[in-house]
């Protein structure tokens, strides 16, 4: 008999880089569709702007600058492309979406050394930057040429605009960002998800029930603020992004439970009126942490 000795893992899997990224990709595109038709053809450049220049960034670092081995045929960078530009405003400048790639792929993904090596999710950082440089650009939104606030800007802002109606909030019949706007659209995505086993309930349920809770105890109605902004998205297809998140069960559960917090916190006490970007960019500073304190028992210790 012959015994073939290997390194671990000696767990083999048939599912590759490319085809999560692929899944991920094809989980989002119903609600993509939805942000063109709804907001018109300026949506289409914007995503097609993000995933192209997030593509081309990638490769001239890789190829030029870090002179490794090029990867932009895993699909990482198209995805981080299209996550980006989902959570951007349907008519902002297409030269800002290029800032954001810029930030979302060399600075936080490249400068650390690739996929696998980043800290920050890197779509969201490409967001927290416009956000942080082009502040009236990212927080307007136009529907049928009219400015209008968002469902949670208008609770920010105490308006005295009529507030959506749950249906409106699931479909996606509001102002918001292009790809975060049809909840029903994106849950779709989501069953699709779990159907392929690319993520596991423990973050996003730990993180909306969390903000549910909370939004409870703050006098606040717990289906609106779940509806409103982009916690679906965030929840489902951000805070459970493999490099960035924990591990481990538990620290899985105490990623999703600070995720809520922070979310609520901000969106209650801080100057802007949403909270998911900045909640799970703080909560991948602490993912180290979190898995130092959270790894199972070694068996027979």
């Amino acid at each position: 008999m012959k015994f073939a000795i290997s390194p671990s893992p000696h767990i083999k899997s048939k599912e590759t880089t490319l085809k999560i990224m692929l899944s991920v990709f094809i989980a989002l595109l119903p609600a993509g569709i939805l942000g063109v038709y709804r907001f018109g053809i300026h949506t289409a450049y914007v995503i097609l702007t993000s995933i192209i220049s997030c593509v081309l960034i990638e490769f001239i670092s890789q190829k030029f600058i870090f002179k490794t081995n090029i990867k932009i045929t895993n699909g990482s960078a198209a995805l981080t492309g299209l996550l980006m530009a989902y959570c951007l405003p349907p008519d902002i400048a297409l030269w800002k979406v290029m800032v954001g790639s810029f930030f979302a792929i060399f600075i936080t993904k490249e400068c650390f050394g690739g996929l696998g090596f980043n800290i920050f999710n890197p779509a969201l950082i490409g967001r927290a930057v416009l956000l942080t440089s082009f502040p009236n650009a990212m927080t307007k939104w136009q529907v049928d040429g009219i400015t209008r606030a968002s469902p949670l800007g208008i609770l920010k802002e105490k308006l005295t605009d009529q507030l959506p109606s749950y249906m409106d909030l699931f479909m996606g019949n509001i102002p918001g960002s292009l790809g975060e706007v049809s909840k029903f659209l994106l849950i779709l995505g989501v069953i699709f998800l779990f159907y392929r086993r690319i993520i596991t309930w423990h973050i996003p349920f730990t993180y909306i029930g969390t903000v549910a809770l909370l939004s409870f105890l703050f006098k606040q109605d717990p289906v609106f603020q779940i509806l409103s902004g982009g916690l679906v998205l965030g929840a489902f297809f951000m805070a459970t992004d493999y490099v960035t998140s924990p591990m481990f069960i538990k620290g899985k559960i105490v990623f999703g439970f600070g995720c809520g917090i922070l979310t609520v916190l901000i969106r209650n006490l801080g100057a802007y009126p949403e909270g998911v970007c900045y909640s799970i960019l703080i909560m991948n500073i602490l993912v180290p942490l979190i898995d130092r304190y959270t790894k199972p028992r070694v068996f027979g210790t």
